[in-house]
């Protein structure tokens, strides 16, 4: 693994942008504003709702709240939580503000050094101006992002998902933003060890932040990353060349990829299936199966399905729903996904937890800086926190 520097400094690659003085100071305000929301006052809403708003529900309705809907009934009008979710989102909006004059200011020069790069690499670039991006992802800016992920442009969008997640993630992505693809691929390795794909696909890929783990853990494999998303796609397949890695990226639709049938040996996504659709889900899973070869893995990473989780557990990250334009964000959580993939046709469908590999470096690295091992090791990722538990739920399916 490559050597880290402290998680919460972004680590430096040609196309990622570079803020100067006071925008980083703006950047960084707006991640030590979500810290205080996530530290300061989430922590708070379950006493509010224990003492306040729960006893004031009974009172009206005659009944304890007893789901996640009636949860919110009882909170939505409570002011602590007004308070809670008007910060919350105001955090999430200036994330994205305070790195939009950063771009702004360098684009042009970002932009060259993006076609240089891609020009120079010999893993394969595919994107396509007539492009049918699904409505998903167009008809909403998901997570607030202004423009969404496919807005028009040469990579622009790319740039902005970039260091945005960083900060989304308060750092707890780690220095490449790559936690999520290097848990799943250090949790193949422990419990798959004789594993050796010799083709990979990662759906869903945006800014390949999650793909370029699995070219590390498998050097001799070909490793793919898809996006529906062309600003996405150029972006990081220059993100990848810059950083040293021949990975490709095509702009494909998971539903329908146009790979043929079994020509894939593992097949990932990170954060995917909770920003597609009711419809497009299960066309995925089907999607999954007939490209991989007999014997090959799916592997879906993202939170826990509402029926793993406590009804004030699931309320708390159902707000994404509600306050940050994830609109299949709850949906999701109630499809019975085993169902879904066992009625596709795979075998062992099953949910395992993927720890987040930052906290096992943390853990185990003494070259790792004192204070973030600290932080780390101190964290409490409670709900509503990037990454509940420590680690990434994982869905995993067997192609027999």
């Amino acid at each position: 693994m490559t050597a880290m520097l402290n998680t919460f400094q972004q680590g430096a690659h040609p196309v990622l942008p570079r803020p100067d003085h006071d925008e980083r100071a703006a950047q960084e305000f707006t991640k030590s504003l979500k810290g205080f929301v996530q530290s300061g006052l989430l922590p708070g809403l379950g006493p509010v709702f224990k003492h306040r708003a729960a006893p004031a529900y009974q009172r009206a309705q005659g009944t304890a709240p007893a789901d996640r809907h009636a949860i919110r009934k009882a909170m939505v009008g409570d002011v602590y939580f007004q308070h809670y979710a008007a910060t919350n989102r105001i955090a999430q909006e200036l994330l994205w503000d305070s790195v939009i004059d950063t771009i702004d200011r360098q684009l042009p020069e970002i932009e060259a050094r993006a076609r240089a790069l891609s020009a120079a690499s010999p893993a394969p670039l595919e994107t396509a101006d007539d492009f049918a991006t699904p409505r998903y992802v167009t008809a909403l800016d998901i997570h607030c992002m202004p423009g969404g992920y496919a807005e028009a442009g040469e990579i622009a969008a790319g740039a902005l998902y970039d260091r945005g997640v960083y900060l989304y993630a308060m750092g707890y992505m780690g220095p490449a933003n790559d936690d999520m693809g290097r848990s799943v691929a250090n949790y193949i390795r422990r419990t798959m060890p004789d594993f050796a794909p010799k083709r990979i696909l990662d759906m869903g890929c945006t800014v390949g932040h999650s793909t370029l783990p699995f070219k590390e853990a498998f050097p001799e494999a070909e490793v793919i990353g898809i996006d529906v998303a062309g600003p996405q796609v150029r972006y990081a397949h220059a993100r990848a060349a810059g950083m040293g890695f021949d990975v490709g990226f095509l702009q494909r639709n998971a539903e329908a990829t146009g790979f043929e049938a079994g020509s894939f040996d593992l097949i990932v996504s990170h954060i995917l299936l909770h920003e597609t659709s009711g419809k497009a889900m299960p066309a995925i899973i089907r999607e999954c199966h007939r490209l991989l070869a007999p014997g090959g893995l799916m592997i879906h990473a993202d939170l826990p399905p509402f029926d793993l989780m406590d009804p004030f557990t699931q309320f708390i990250l159902d707000n994404e729903t509600w306050y940050n334009n994830e609109p299949f964000w709850g949906a999701m959580r109630e499809i019975d996904q085993v169902a879904l993939a066992t009625a596709a046709g795979f075998a062992d469908v099953r949910f395992d937890t993927a720890p987040m590999a930052i906290m096992e470096f943390a853990a185990s690295d003494e070259s790792y800086t004192e204070a973030a091992a600290e932080s780390l090791a101190e964290r409490d990722f409670t709900a509503g926190e990037y990454a509940p538990g420590g680690g990434w739920e994982v869905l995993i399916g067997k192609k027999p």
